[in-house]
C-alpha cells in the first residue's frame, strides 16, 4: 500500500484527478491524506468535496480554514464572501450529507509508526504533537455536539491571540481553531499574527514562521495553508504541501515513505 499527502485542492477537481492518475492511485491498495481546504476559490468545489468524501476509508482529511468557512456559512449564519465558490455545495441535493461528513473530520492526524503529524496550518511550538492531537479531539467533539451552531456563529475572531491552558469555552476553541487552520507567523510566546499572509521573509518584528521555533519533540509535520511558501520551509522534518494550485501554481502529492513529490499543473 502506498500513502500520499496532498496539498490544498481549493475546488481544483480536475487537477486532483490528474494528480491521482499521475501517482497511479488505486483504491484497492492506496490511501490519500488531505491537508485541508478541499473547497473554495476553484471552479469545482462540489465535485472536489464529493470525490474526497467518496474515497471513504481511503482518505484521511484535516479541515482547513476554507472548509471551516463553508461550515460557518452553512451552519453559523455567516454570509459568503465575494470570491467564494461555495454556492453549488449550498444548493446541492446532498448538502446535508456532505456537511455531516465534514463535521466528522479532524484537525490533526498522527501516524505514530512513521513519526508524522498532519495538520492544515501547523501547530505552535508550545504544544507537543501529542498535545496537539488532544486539542484536535477536543475541538472535533465540539463540532460533533449540539453546540455546533453556536460555535460557528462565534468562530471568527483574532482573540485570544495566544494559547493559555486555563482558557475555557469559545475563547479556548477559537484559539485552537486559529492555530490549526489560520496560523502563519508566531511570536515566541505563541502570540498569533493573523494579518500577514506573504512569504516567510515577511515576518513582522518579533514574529517568525511558526515552524522556525524549536519544538519539544521530533515528530515530522505535514501542512498546507501557506501558498506563498511554494512548498519551501527550509526546515528539516516540516513539509509544506500548499503549492498554490488555485493561484496558478501546482497541486502536490508527497509519498509518506519516500518523501518523493509529484506535481500537476494549475487549475483551469
Amino acid at each position: 500500500m502506498s500513502e500520499y499527502a496532498i496539498g490544498d485542492i481549493h475546488g481544483c477537481h480536475d487537477s486532483l484527478r490528474a494528480l491521482m492518475d499521475r501517482i497511479g492511485f488505486s483504491p484497492d491498495r492506496d490511501r490519500l491524506w488531505f491537508v485541508g481546504d478541499i473547497i473554495n476559490r476553484g471552479p469545482k468545489s462540489l465535485e472536489s468535496l464529493r470525490l474526497v468524501r467518496d474515497l471513504g476509508d481511503n482518505a484521511l482529511v484535516t479541515l482547513g480554514n476554507h472548509d471551516m468557512h463553508f461550515l460557518a456559512v452553512a451552519l453559523g449564519g455567516h454570509e459568503p464572501r465575494p470570491k467564494d465558490t461555495l454556492q453549488a455545495i449550498l444548493e446541492a441535493p446532498d448538502r446535508n450529507e456532505l456537511i455531516d461528513w465534514m463535521l466528522q473530520q479532524n484537525f490533526a492526524i498522527p501516524d505514530e509508526a512513521r513519526g508524522l503529524l498532519m495538520v492544515h496550518a501547523g501547530i505552535p511550538h508550545l504544544w507537543t504533537a501529542e498535545q496537539a492531537v488532544g486539542y484536535s479531539r477536543e475541538l472535533e467533539a465540539v463540532l460533533q455536539s449540539n453546540q455546533t451552531g453556536g460555535y460557528f456563529r462565534e468562530m471568527y475572531g483574532n482573540q485570544p491571540e495566544r494559547w493559555d491552558a486555563t482558557l475555557e469555552g469559545m475563547d479556548r476553541w477559537r484559539v485552537i481553531t486559529n492555530y490549526f487552520t489560520r496560523m502563519r507567523f508566531l511570536a515566541e510566546d505563541g502570540t498569533l499574527d493573523l494579518a500577514t499572509k506573504e512569504g516567510a521573509g515577511a515576518a513582522p518584528d518579533g514574529f517568525a514562521p511558526w515552524f522556525q521555533y524549536p519544538r519539544p519533540d521530533s515528530v515530522e509535520l505535514i501542512f498546507g495553508h501557506w501558498a506563498a511558501l511554494e512548498g519551501r520551509t527550509n526546515t528539516p522534518g516540516v513539509h509544506g504541501l500548499d503549492t498554490g494550485c488555485v493561484y496558478n501554481g501546482q497541486l502536490t502529492a508527497m509519498n509518506l515513505d519516500t518523501k518523493e513529490m509529484t506535481r500537476v499543473e494549475p487549475c483551469d
